[in-house]
């Protein structure tokens, strides 16, 4: 996964420009900081979709596999 760049300093000092005092802007930006560590960027999004595709696609085979034996078996059925 790749990494997210987040300058604290830049983002803290922009906020007390804007009005925030020190302790509300340090709250701001850690709160940011902490919440981008859960944030995943799109190339791992697209690999694990890709991933859960490729497992539905293998389980629903199993299922259309199982259904075709028990169609076989009850054809199969003295009438």
């Amino acid at each position: 996964m790749g990494t997210l760049t987040f300058d604290t300093l830049d983002a803290t000092r922009r906020l007390r420009e804007a009005g925030f005092d020190e302790k509300q802007a340090e709250a701001v930006v850690r709160v940011l900081s902490e919440s981008q560590e859960r944030l995943v960027t799109r190339e791992h999004f697209d690999a694990k979709l890709e991933s859960l595709e490729q497992h539905i696609t293998i389980k629903l085979g199993g299922v259309i596999a199982v259904a075709v034996g028990i169609i076989i078996a009850v054809l199969r059925l003295p009438h």
